[in-house]
């Protein structure tokens, strides 16, 4: 029989006790009896996933150990439930435990209760250890620190500072840079899918500079990240709206600086369509990928079940546009013999457990008549259309202003939702002040939305006139040139019982 001399020792530190000068202490409680020393570095204590206290087990199951010796109680564990366990397995196998720095007597009830109370305080020390650990990684990401990790492609590290630390920031190359602006550029046309991307890149020989080759997930992990966007207020109110814990202020997103997004102590998920609960910090780094174009991308990523245009089929020039009311999946074509010919029905009809359908039958005919004069009516509102398809003219000269005016609406909305829950607990002087306040913000706020309303209109103007001259000649249009049209005006059209709503993009 031997005694069990047992080291641990979870990361090599100079404040830290060392393995070897642990099973010192060990030997000299040992008093010169026979012995076999197991020992786990850079292992944790949270649980017995350890070779060297698993080689351990095994001899006291075979009966070789009688008596194992640690330095201290939290070196063999820091669970209250693998040290129940162990201790369950000593009593059976008759192996008494010796701490010796702490002296307990395993033999007496007061001892043993004395070495769960230790225990307890081991896991609780642990936690706070843990915990402490993790707030210190989640407020240096707050401050925009180099967190280690995979380079994104398109960057190198720089060195730099901030707050008088010395860390490191992103710094753009430009021959990967050029890359990721045409795959971004190609992505935001819902022409193409990410397949059609990577046969694009294979086909032009576009090579991957980091010698890995182009695949569909690589590239739709990158259109993800907002890493590369210009943030601007567009790009707050975007994650904003999805949940995401935003660490700067609103004035702070100007077009100046990328992003850092994280998982955040606050996410209860892992799927990485899930922006709910993750944090949003500004990065040190300058992006070069325009906001409206990373948003653009970084919406298909989101809602890629509602893509309007990949992979389009030509039987009608409405597809991809129409959804149903009751699920929100698209409706597809289906042909019959019948004088119709075509019909649409929900795409998740059928399937067990889904949906019913959209309560009506939907004549492809019917419904593409209905939205050609739909779509005529609604250009008759706009009388002055200028000359460019896909081109925006600013109504604004002076696009800082135009800036200004998106982020000043931001913060009248936060402090207005600030002010409002004040109330419940003000007394009659604090509401009357509340009440002119909130008065003021508002008039502030329908200023600024009756100028934007302006701009809307000014820039509506950039639909084009060859709009109307497709309308004129429809009849002799190419299906591409009519689904052009249609994604152009429509965004979406869903259809429920009977009823039909148009969501324009003008």
């Amino acid at each position: 029989m031997y005694n069990a001399l047992y080291a641990r020792q979870s990361v090599e530190k100079k404040d830290s006790i060392s393995v070897e000068s642990q099973l010192e202490y060990c030997r000299y409680e040992n008093h010169g009896e026979a012995f076999i020393e197991y020992t786990d570095k850079g292992f944790s204590g949270k649980d017995t996933n350890r070779p060297g206290f698993e080689h351990m087990m095994a001899d006291i199951h075979a009966g070789k150990i009688n008596r194992v010796i640690v330095y201290k109680l939290d070196r063999i564990s820091r669970s209250i439930l693998d040290f129940a366990n162990m201790m369950e397995t000593f009593q059976k196998y008759h192996v008494e435990f010796i701490s010796s720095t702490e002296k307990f007597d395993t033999s007496t009830p007061i001892g043993r209760a004395m070495l769960n109370i230790c225990i307890v305080f081991a896991q609780l020390e642990r936690e706070t250890i843990q915990k402490r650990i993790t707030d210190a990684y989640y407020a240096r990401c707050r401050r925009g620190f180099y967190m280690g990790g995979r380079i994104p492609y398109g960057y190198r590290l720089a060195d730099t500072v901030i707050d008088n630390i010395h860390t490191s920031m992103y710094e753009e190359i430009p021959e990967e840079s050029s890359q990721l602006k045409l795959i971004y550029s190609m992505y935001a046309d819902t022409d193409n899918s990410l397949g059609d991307i990577v046969q694009y890149l294979d086909e032009h020989q576009i090579k991957n500079l980091r010698g890995a080759s182009w695949n569909t997930a690589r590239i739709s992990e990158m259109i993800r990240n907002p890493v590369y966007v210009e943030a601007d207020i567009d790009v707050y109110k975007f994650f904003q709206s999805q949940g995401t814990n935003i660490c700067n202020p609103a004035s702070d997103f100007t077009g100046c600086n990328a992003c850092y997004l994280y998982r955040g102590t606050a996410s209860n998920t892992r799927k990485q369509s899930s922006l709910s609960g993750k944090e949003l910090v500004l990065a040190p780094h300058k992006g070069f990928i325009p906001s409206d174009i990373w948003l653009a991308c970084r919406i298909r990523c989101l809602n890629n079940r509602q893509s309007t245009k990949t992979c389009k089929p030509k039987n009608s020039w409405l597809s991809g546009k129409i959804k149903c009311g009751s699920c929100g999946y698209a409706l597809v074509i289906r042909k019959s013999n019948t004088k119709w010919g075509r019909y649409f029905v929900c795409s998740q009809t059928g399937k067990r457990g889904n949906c019913n359908g959209t309560g009506c039958t939907v004549y492809a005919d019917v419904l593409e008549e209905y939205m050609f004069s739909a779509i005529k009516e609604r250009l008759s509102g706009f009388p002055v259309l200028k000359e460019n398809l896909h081109t925006c003219i600013p109504g604004i000269s002076d696009k800082e202003k135009n800036m200004a005016d998106k982020i000043r609406l931001v913060q009248i909305e936060e402090e207005t939702s600030k002010l409002l829950s004040k109330v419940p607990e003000a007394g009659n002087v604090l509401i009357k002040y509340i009440d002119k306040k909130i008065s003021e913000l508002d008039t502030e706020r329908k200023t600024l939305q009756a100028e934007a309303a302006r701009t809307s209109a000014q820039n509506k103007g950039y639909k084009s006139q060859q709009i109307t001259n497709h309308i004129k000649l429809w009849e002799k249009l190419s299906f591409e040139d009519r689904q052009a049209v249609t994604d152009i005006l429509v965004s979406v059209i869903h259809i429920s019982n009977g009823n039909l709503e148009i969501t324009w993009n003008i």
